[in-house]
């Protein structure tokens, strides 16, 4: 998620732009949208938080019961300081969660509930900076740290193929490094397809996904779709349908030059007054509002979810020990214990 924000009629006018020339930027060799049987339906995903402790079959086949889940995105996450090229993952200090061993569990257990599963690696900055803006000022940090990214990526790349996982990701976030670095990401696609044979994607933030140039290479567009809407403390429905209306078009737009269904890597809402403005803030301030959240959630698969250019998505977020999570008085991301569960079972069922 981004931490800032820019105007909304400069941020539609260089979505509309930028899409009417998608043609000259992105040049398909597929012009047929991939699929298989296992991958017809929508995928109606949650990321899974990764928990400290151990987990059972009760905590993860929870949201199939409750919000009517087909999919689950395990992260299995590594650390990297400012300024440092050292990748640290599966770490002994690591939550359960985080570590090879852990994701190894979960991913089991939920395939024994019939889940789809994505892998989607995260890469952890010091004190929560945006990965976007991670960068090097010499070639030799970059290789550096281009290799030990890349023994990372492949370390959960052969993990999801052993596994046989449905999807995999490369990535989450990492602008500059993929803009400063395109042909590092090439050379690690075509490394991760000799191991790993399922489907591809890479998490572009709301903001990048239009300046990804190996799109063409991958089998779905990912992107985190915490767009920009409205201020209002709560927002219609109806206001949020037209606010996401300028987003849509250019998705489509791109999702038709390419050939490729998009698929929401991330999205969500919290429970806030505002919740809207910049749906990627992560802080804890805010009054809570639950009704703001159940309206964005509304307008949000109203205007996606019936279209066959979107492959799906996994909401932000769902945390293991359920009966102790959320609730009506949270003004976080979960949906867990508020009003907006039913919403989002009606849409996912």
């Amino acid at each position: 998620m981004k931490f800032y924000c820019i105007g909304l009629a400069s941020l539609f006018s260089i979505l509309l732009f930028q899409c009417s020339n998608s043609n000259a930027d992105y040049k398909a060799k597929d012009s047929v949208i991939k699929d298989s049987t296992n991958l017809s339906k929508k995928i109606n995903g949650v990321s899974f938080v990764s928990p400290s402790t151990e987990v059972g079959k009760a905590e993860i086949e929870k949201p199939k019961h409750i919000i009517a889940a087909n999919a689950l995105s395990f992260m299995p996450y590594a650390f990297v300081e400012e300024n440092s090229t050292k990748l640290l993952y599966n770490s002994k200090w690591q939550w359960w969660g985080e570590k090879t061993g852990g994701i190894e569990q979960m991913i089991e257990l939920a395939q024994a509930e019939d889940y789809q599963i994505m892998l989607k690696p995260h890469v952890w900055k010091s004190h929560g900076a945006y990965t976007g803006k991670h960068s090097y000022s010499t070639e030799e940090e970059w290789v550096a740290f281009e290799k030990n990214y890349e023994n990372y990526i492949l370390h959960y790349a052969k993990l999801a193929e052993d596994k046989k996982l449905t999807h995999f990701c490369i990535g989450t976030e990492w602008e500059q490094f993929v803009q400063q670095r395109p042909d590092f990401w090439l050379d690690l696609i075509k490394k991760v397809r000799k191991i790993y044979s399922g489907k591809l994607s890479y998490a572009s933030n709301w903001d990048e996904y239009l300046k990804v140039p190996f799109w063409s290479k991958l089998d779905l567009i990912g992107v985190d779709a915490y767009f920009p809407l409205l201020e209002a403390k709560t927002a219609s429905t109806s206001e949020l349908k037209t606010a996401l209306e300028p987003y849509k078009v250019a998705l489509q737009k791109l999702s038709d030059s390419l050939g490729k269904k998009i698929l929401f890597t991330e999205y969500g809402y919290r429970s806030r007054d505002n919740t809207t403005h910049k749906p990627w803030k992560a802080d804890r301030e805010g009054r809570v509002n639950i009704k703001a959240q159940e309206n964005a959630y509304e307008a949000f698969y109203a205007t996606f979810w019936q279209e066959s250019y979107i492959a799906g998505g996994f909401l932000w977020k769902w945390f293991p020990n359920h009966e102790n999570i959320g609730g009506v008085n949270n003004n976080g991301f979960t949906p867990q214990n508020k009003p907006v569960e039913k919403l989002i079972f009606n849409y996912y069922q």
